[in-house]
């Protein structure tokens, strides 16, 4: 934390380290200026001060000055695990990378065909070491990635030359005396034949070889040699392995320095020369065909950077540049005038936490489209950013899912495209140790009793028992009685093989850990006393999947769904799902819009409620106790153990737009009087239904194919969805105006709005701001603002009407705030800030206004819907509710889908949902109440069991009946599959896609339209586009395409006016971008001519400015 890091820069001292030397003592955080709400409202960053005792000594008096320093504010995450940074929330995610250590890899010799071996070392900071076997078998080192050298070398060079006081006639005794017992194989001799190469006989010899190869152009000298030495392995400021890198130095070299003689230390943080012979030793005993290369996918070998380590390494940064200001102000203050805070530069610091957290590839905006979104977008882990992969440079291995990943990472989740791989999400039960590694939980397997064991009752003999003597006491498959034990106790014997019984006791496992293991299913059959019931046991072992005896079994998996993530676990039956599709489920639930009235699955995972509680999205006691009132913005609850007159207080969010533009409302699910506990759901969110996750509704749905208008994925729905508001949601986007002080005056917030019509003005108050409430369209002014103009020489008649009329007639123009094309609303929010009421502000900005416009947006053709099951689809037709197709009861479905989009697709999942869902709708309208199932991912329903809901209700068990096409009353021909899909609206939505353009801005240099909505630009028209009208030979269309309709500035212009006119478009001119090119062929010193059919030289006109041409919206 913290304290280490100031413990690493502290002392610092000055140059010459004789005149002055500062000290980082105790620190604190203080309070937060403002609360969480004021930095969402006021765009600031919810943070805390930091304060810093520093000591400043003074060598030459030794006089100590004490100051508290204020070393800027860091951000504060919030009880939710976010940052608030200007106002919007963010996240830091987790980074998986490569864990600090050694690495063996191996590779074949070409020539001999034989594995040679190589091995890394990675320190948390500072020089790599890579050691490598050549064909000949000697021994190279390379330091960092410089020339390489005989490995030993860098031995004699680190203080492998001679023993303390010990025989010096043979240079090389003492390093092969400590190899021995690990360079064995005769025909080798790796280190013999190293040292043969190696021309060195002292270690001063060896550390001037060492420094010439790091160092090519300096004379070499001992002194300088053994400093560069020291400083590049042996100084902590230089070289950190990090308690991980340390950890997992000693993991894997104890075995080898065991058999070496040496020890290895457990708590140094640089590498030592003992490590350095371990390293050597190993790759030597791998060499010699004892162990295997290291797998650098293998999550034993990558470990989470969390949050906490991540800003630890940003403040880091900071902390460096600002012991370097701090170093160069000590050369040049007066030593009567130094003190800490004079010394101490706070900027670095600030800067470098600003630029992590604003820049970094590693804090990103959150994703709160709703709470699914809001829980991965925090378990995300991702190997991109800095010290990282790049997307470049990563390729299919690193991608790939390995064995390692089995309860630690999700293999499902993960983007499509470029990042496939490389971002993943932690699975259900997965947890990170102290190191950083990934943790998942295993119920413990007990193979073996000791007769002090207090349940040692409960155990059965897995062989025959004897006493020392002989005498049997228990046969195999009895139970341990009194009088066995006793005899035992009277023996004081060991320990006894029982029948493997799997107890209740937790382990948490990390992949190293797990590597060795045999691993049960957590489906795997049991009796009731816990033992396995078959002789053999379907298991895991490394990347294989053996039938083990239970004997071997030393874990069993907690839960089926340990393997996947929150997301992947809330499909119903994942398990009848091809994977590609299951991903895209996975995500595609994350885009879900939160809806009007949220309604809970019918046929859910049974995971609902525990992801919608840990969302952060929903209100959640902290206590137990009472409520005493609720309204629709608090809930107010008398705690159980609370003094007296002590009360808590929830505030609901009433209608707050999220990070996506989706609305974040709670709304109370208690009442007054009801006892609740620290824990219980309060209050439901925006996509929460009595506290459990609901992003979509349980909808009819038919598959069956009509009239094409389902064909490729499209999907019919029934208007009765528009009518009722089944799939409407509330979008708020926020628009903002500055006023600000410009160099030809201050900006102004006004009414007053040159040449526009009072019916324009209607909605506006005194101030020229929207009234709350006002019914907004694409156009109307938000916010009325008038900006100074640049004053022009006046004429004697404008002379006048100023000294008539004053500043009235002053040069102004209407900068208002207008809502975007394409988006209406009522205005919900209007907040205003002003520099004068003490609002912080931009530098510049006297008033900021900020008006929130919210829309409902029913569903609608060209809105895009999916299911759990990555069956996605795009809406095509809204049919009359009476057109749709019905049931024998005469209900009309709801949807129809495209039957086509299953079988190649493999997602069967849906159908099972279908008849499921189906089944307990039924079930619960003959009910009178909704029964919903929960059905586990590999642990769900069977067939057979979805048969007999079927049955139950009293429906048919194909789950398909015979429909009547909704027009003519005709039965259709054949059975259709019906039932209840859970279905979700996407954050795809038509209304944010759908633009058009006739004129609008242009392009400067090109003078061509510019692109995309945002900048309201035209459709691309381009090469391909070409070819189709040249085929065509539509000649006319391409030439208006390619000139009026692009980039002929005055063709244009004169087109648009004769269409107003009805006048005849006259001919086009010359395109802007070939003038462009003619411009820049000049450039390159060409002198180009144009020539007419006639072979005469046209002229264009220099400056299109010549001509007054009416403004058609250029930039």
């Amino acid at each position: 934390g913290l304290r280490e890091l100031l413990d690493e820069i502290s002392p610092i001292q000055d140059f010459t380290g004789k005149v002055m030397e500062l000290r980082f003592k105790q620190y604190e955080f203080g309070e937060p200026k403002y609360s969480e709400l004021e930095c969402r409202t006021r765009d600031l960053t919810f943070s805390k001060p930091l304060y810093v005792d520093v000591e400043l000594l003074i060598k030459e008096t030794g006089e100590i000055q004490s100051q508290r320093v204020y070393m800027g504010d860091f951000p504060t995450m919030t009880g939710q695990g976010t940052f608030i940074i200007n106002g919007a929330e963010r996240v830091v995610v987790s980074q998986l990378v490569r864990s600090p250590g050694v690495y063996y890899t191996a590779t074949e010799d070409a020539a001999t065909g034989r594995q040679l071996f190589s091995a890394k070392v990675i320190p948390n900071r500072g020089a790599w070491l890579e050691f490598e076997t050549a064909a000949r078998n000697q021994l190279y080192v390379k330091v960092d990635r410089k020339r390489k050298l005989e490995a030993s070398k860098l031995l004699r060079a680190v203080g492998w030359d001679y023993p303390e006081g010990g025989d010096r006639s043979d240079p090389n005794a003492y390093m092969l005396r400590t190899f021995e017992r690990i360079d064995t194989d005769p025909d080798a001799r790796y280190l013999q034949v190293t040292l043969e190469k190696d021309a060195t006989t002292t270690r001063q010899e060896a550390l001037i070889e060492v420094y010439k190869k790091l160092r090519p152009g300096d004379p070499p000298t001992g002194d300088n040699a053994e400093k560069l030495v020291e400083s590049l392995f042996f100084n902590f400021r230089r070289y950190d392995l990090g308690r991980v890198g340390r950890y997992k130095f000693n993991k894997k070299l104890d075995p080898v320095a065991e058999k070496m003689g040496i020890n290895l230390p457990r708590d140094e943080r640089t590498i030592t020369r003992e490590d350095i012979a371990a390293i050597v030793g190993h790759l030597i005993d791998l060499n010699n065909g004892h162990g295997q290369a290291d797998d650098i996918d293998h999550l034993g070998n990558r470990r989470i950077r969390a949050n906490g380590e991540l800003i630890q390494n940003a403040f880091r940064v900071g902390l460096l540049r600002m012991e370097r200001v701090v170093k160069e102000r000590m050369t040049i203050q007066e030593i009567d005038k130094a003190t800490p805070n004079a010394l101490i530069n706070i900027r670095p610091v600030v800067a470098a936490m600003k630029e992590f957290f604003g820049g970094s590839q590693l804090s990103q905006f959150m994703d709160q489209t709703n709470p699914l979104a809001e829980l991965t977008s925090k378990r995300r882990l991702s190997a991109l950013g800095p010290g990282g992969l790049s997307r470049e440079r990563a390729g299919f291995d690193v991608r790939d899912v390995h064995h390692s990943h089995y309860g630690r990472i999700c293999p499902i989740e993960t983007p499509e495209g470029p990042n496939i791989g490389l971002i993943g999400s932690l699975a259900t039960y997965g947890r990170i140790n102290e190191y950083g590694f990934i943790e998942t939980p295993y119920r413990k397997v007990k193979r073996s009793v000791s007769w002090d064991e207090p349940e040692i009752g409960r155990e059965s003999a897995d062989a025959d028992v004897a006493t020392k003597s002989g005498t049997v006491v228990l046969k195999k498959g009895e139970l341990f009685t009194k009088e066995a034990v006793a005899e035992l106790k009277k023996q004081k014997a060991g320990a006894f093989p029982i029948r493997p019984r799997v107890t209740e006791e937790i382990v948490y496992l990390a992949a190293y850990d797990e590597e060795e293991r045999y691993v049960a299913q957590a489906n795997a059959s049991l009796d009731e006393e816990g033992h396995f019931a078959d002789e053999r046991v379907p298991a895991r072992h490394r990347d294989q999947f053996p039938e083990a005896r239970p004997q071997q079994i030393e874990f069993m998996d907690v839960s089926p769904k340990q393997v996947v993530s929150v997301a992947t676990a809330l499909i119903p039956f994942l398990e009848h799902d091809d994977a590609n599709r299951a991903l895209m489920g996975s995500n595609m639930q994350r885009q879900a819009v939160p809806l009007l009235e949220p309604e809970a699955p019918v046929v859910g995972t049974g995971m609902e409620a525990r992801a919608a509680r840990d969302s952060g999205q929903v209100l959640v006691g902290r206590r137990d106790g009472t409520v005493l009132s609720v309204t629709a913005e608090q809930i107010t609850v008398e705690p159980a153990d609370g003094k007296a007159g002590e009360l808590d207080l929830y505030r609901l969010e009433k209608f707050v737009r999220s990070n996506q533009g989706t609305c974040i409302n709670q709304r109370p699910i208690v009442d007054v009087g009801m006892r609740i506990a620290a824990g219980q759901v309060l209050a439901d969110s925006s996509s929460t239904d009595l506290g459990e996750l609901a992003l979509g509704r349980n909808v009819l749905v038919a598959f069956m194919s009509w009239e094409g208008g389902n064909y490729e994925d499209a999907i019919v729905v029934s208007d009765r969805l528009v009518r009722e508001d089944l799939f409407t949601s509330i979008h708020i986007e926020k628009h903002e105006l500055e006023s600000r002080d410009t160099k030809l005056g201050p900006e102004e917030i006004t009414r007053d709005i040159p040449n526009v019509g009072e019916e324009s003005l209607k909605d506006l108050d005194e101030d020229g701001i929207v009234y709350i409430g006002a019914e907004v369209q694409p156009g109307d002014i938000l916010v009325g603002k008038i900006t100074p103009k640049g004053e022009t020489e006046l004429t004697a008649e404008e002379r006048l009407l100023r000294a008539i009329f004053g500043e009235k007639a002053r040069e102004v123009k209407d900068s208002s705030l207008r809502l975007p094309h394409g988006e209406r609303g009522k205005v919900v929010d209007v907040r205003e800030f002003n520099r004068d009421r003490g609002d912080e502000l931009m530098p510049g900005v006297n008033r900021l206004i900020r008006v929130s416009v919210a829309a409902k947006r029913k569903i609608s053709v060209g809105d895009k819907m999916a299911g759990r099951h990555g069956n996605k689809g795009v809406v095509a037709k809204i049919l009359p509710q009476e057109d749709m197709p019905f049931l024998p009861d005469g209900t009309p479905v709801d949807i129809i889908l495209n039957p086509l989009g299953v079988p190649s697709r493999m997602n069967i999942g849906q159908i099972l949902e279908t008849h499921l869902g189906w089944a307990l709708h039924e079930q619960g309208r003959q009910a009178g109440h909704r029964i919903s199932a929960a059905t586990a991912v590999f642990d769900g329903a069977t067939e057979e069991q979805i048969r007999d809901e079927l049955r139950t209700a009293g429906l048919p068990e194909s789950g398909k009946t015979t429909l009547h096409d909704g027009r003519t009353g005709e039965a259709f021909d054949r059975e259709v599959t019906v039932g209840y899909i859970y279905m979700l609206k996407l954050h795809h939505l038509v209304e944010d896609k759908i633009h058009a353009r006739s004129t609008g801005p242009y392009s400067l240099i090109t003078q061509q339209p510019l692109g995309g909505k945002a900048q309201f630009g035209g459709q691309r028209f381009g090469e391909m586009e070409v070819w189709a009208l040249e085929a065509y030979g539509a000649a006319n269309i391409l030439q208006e395409l390619l000139t009026v309709k692009s980039d002929d500035v005055m063709g244009r212009v004169q087109t648009y006016e004769a269409i107003v006119k009805g006048e005849d478009i006259q001919p086009p001119g010359v395109p802007e971008s070939f003038k462009v090119l003619i411009k820049e062929l000049q450039s390159l010193g060409l002198n180009v001519e144009i020539l007419n059919e006639n072979e005469e030289e046209i002229h264009f006109a220099e400056d299109a400015s010549a001509y007054p041409l009416p403004d058609l919206g250029g930039i």
